[in-house]
């Protein structure tokens, strides 16, 4: 099959994306070439998701590692915290929930992005006299640490003092809630394709110039075994067939179980129930990039300057948890969750006649909620250890069947 090519000292661009300024090309050059260099000292290739991984997370180069500003209307994407602060009024009522139950706790976010989720849940909480004893972020880039922490700073200085920044995961013992919105998304994922009964994997080498291409080759055991497992169910048949899989959700959820000694685990992310995941019809898989609010197929494409995001398989990352001793404790839409923790409630409050306040709630309640914008395709899966009430966030409608 025909490689992708991206030249060092000529980056690849595509007629439908701005152009970028010569310091980003500049940075994203010298990503190219620790790249290549890493490819000569790995003996000529690298599996996709190693390649990934330093797409996004090279030291000082990657994309979330870098200075690139990535969130808001003037990044390449916008989260749900930033479209309204309403998506955080209904965490923070399930957060209020759990710490109820557990007569306090902690709270957790993996990869705050901008810290507008932070700053909109802490003064929730505090509004609601059910602040945690401590706001941990697990943040791997510095310049993010720092932006959150001038938008605390800025914003909520009174409780600035609560959040604590750390480096890995906490340690065992942990009480409360755990948060992860876009999270398993950006996790580096292995790519493979089937042609007849071969099962092959993407990687990317040097061809031509010195240039970064891609191409299929033998897979690892471990991809391998994995793709015949999801083929063992109604994936066989399948040819010229290609996707993605990610092999460091369970691990990583294993180490977040071992973790938590109480408390409620919250995944919030794009993706599908692994029969829709791997259907026939999707028969190039889920890998998407993100630059300047424009989505596009193609990693190869500026390394170090886009998003690259695939789909979360939410049954897989279910069947880690069960192994991993947690519950499953809720699995529905980003809508039914946000009206399961009393979105409607918060719209009731908002005063008609203040035009412009309650037209941006509106407007922001439609962006998390409906099914054509990020109500449907972004769900939200419950892990939970020792709790016994139900989460509120579930209660509309529960949809573990699809699991």
């Amino acid at each position: 099959m025909p490689g992708h090519t991206n030249l060092p000292g000529q980056q690849r661009l595509h007629d439908s994306l701005p152009v970028p300024d010569q310091d980003s090309l500049a940075h994203s050059l010298n990503l190219t070439e620790q790249i290549a260099l890493e490819i000569k000292q790995s003996g000529g290739r690298l599996p996709f998701d190693r390649y990934m991984e330093l797409c996004l997370y090279a030291p000082g180069l990657g994309y979330y590692s870098g200075g690139l500003r990535k969130f808001g209307e003037s990044g390449d994407f916008v989260t749900a915290p930033e479209v309204s602060p309403v998506f955080a009024r209904c965490l923070s009522r399930q957060c209020g929930q759990v710490f109820g139950e557990l007569g306090g706790g902690d709270l957790l976010e993996f990869g705050a992005g901008s810290g507008r989720l932070a700053v909109d849940i802490l003064r929730e909480l505090d509004r609601l006299g059910q602040l945690p004893e401590r706001y941990y972020i697990l943040e791997v880039s510095a310049e993010l640490r720092d932006r959150q922490n001038r938008t605390l700073q800025a914003e909520l200085p009174q409780l600035a003092d609560r959040v604590i920044w750390l480096d890995r995961m906490p340690d065992a013992g942990f009480c409360g809630v755990v948060i992860a919105n876009e999270l398993l998304d950006a996790m580096p994922v292995n790519r493979f394709r089937i042609e007849g009964d071969m099962i092959l994997e993407q990687y990317v080498h040097l061809g031509e110039g010195q240039g970064i291409v891609s191409s299929w080759g033998p897979c690892s055991e471990l991809l391998e075994s994995s793709v015949q497992g999801l083929l063992e169910g109604d994936g066989g048949g399948l040819d010229d067939y290609e996707s993605e899989i990610n092999l460091r959700a369970a691990p990583w959820v294993r180490a977040l179980a071992q973790r938590l000694q109480a408390g409620l685990i919250l995944l919030i992310d794009y993706g599908y129930s692994r029969d829709e995941y791997y259907h026939p019809r999707r028969s190039r898989g889920t890998l998407m990039c993100h630059y300047r609010h424009r989505a596009h197929p193609d990693p190869m494409l500026m390394p170090g300057l886009q998003d690259i995001t695939a789909h979360v398989d939410f049954t897989r990352v279910a069947g880690a948890a069960l192994n991993s001793g947690l519950n499953v404790c809720g699995y529905t839409s980003q809508a039914f969750f946000l009206m399961g923790c009393g979105l409607d409630g918060l719209i009731s409050e908002s005063n008609p006649e203040d035009v412009r306040s309650h037209m941006e709630l509106v407007q922001g309640v439609k962006r998390l909620t409906l099914p054509t914008e990020m109500g449907e395709r972004f769900k939200v899966l419950g892990l939970s250890r020792g709790l016994n009430e139900a989460p509120v966030g579930f209660s509309i409608r529960d949809q573990r069947e699809r699991l």
